[in-house]
């Protein structure tokens, strides 16, 4: 694609580097950013700037957060007795969009993924450890249902059950809404081993 401006150029290229974007979204943001008030163009470099800058990481459960602490692992209203083991923010996330957790989570950072040269000791799993106690009472995996997540909960549930801590996993099985004949057999297999009691 020919550009009219080597500063459009530079432009489109980062903005096509965020994941999902492709040149022509690219080309069509950096339009949209070219329309706007020049104060909009500065406040959306500056938010991203600061963003980069001054964004923290949670020093109990490795959450993105503007403080120390994260709003919920200093919440009073929270389970402090249950933690939610996670692979990344976006799950966080995703789990608070339920309203059905009460818990605390845990971002690993990862999962353990030989391929990729991913082991134990790149991810957040010792300080998990480390907030295992007395008042723990569960820890919840909510890890992806892949062979590396399964390794990672492996993994996991065998360091937490020395220190005699109950384990659980995120049940899995047939979606809402699914229908049998379409589900895989690994799925099907699992959703006949956690079926639910009709009361």
């Amino acid at each position: 694609m020919e550009y009219s401006s080597q500063l459009l150029e530079k432009a489109v290229y980062q903005i096509s580097k965020l994941p999902g974007i492709g040149k022509k979204s690219a080309l069509r943001l950096a339009l949209h950013l070219l329309k706007q008030d020049e104060i909009y163009t500065h406040q959306l470099a500056e938010s991203l700037t600061k963003l980069r800058n001054e964004i923290k990481y949670c020093q109990i459960c490795h959450n993105h957060t503007d403080q120390d602490i994260c709003q919920i692992c200093s919440s009073n209203h929270r389970d402090h007795s249950i933690i939610c083991v996670v692979e990344n923010v976006l799950d966080v996330l995703s789990i608070e969009n339920t309203a059905q957790f009460k818990g605390l989570y845990h971002v690993l950072g990862g999962i353990i993924s030989p391929v990729n040269g991913i082991g134990p000791s790149n991810l957040n799993i010792d300080s998990l450890l480390g907030r295992i106690t007395l008042e723990t009472k569960e820890i919840i995996m909510a890890l992806s249902s892949t062979m590396d997540g399964d390794t990672t909960a492996f993994y996991l549930t065998k360091k937490i059950k020395e220190k005699g801590c109950k384990v659980s996993s995120l049940a899995r099985g047939i979606p809402i809404g699914g229908e049998i004949e379409y589900a895989d057999e690994i799925t099907l297999g699992r959703s006949i081993l956690s079926r639910i009691i009709f009361e």
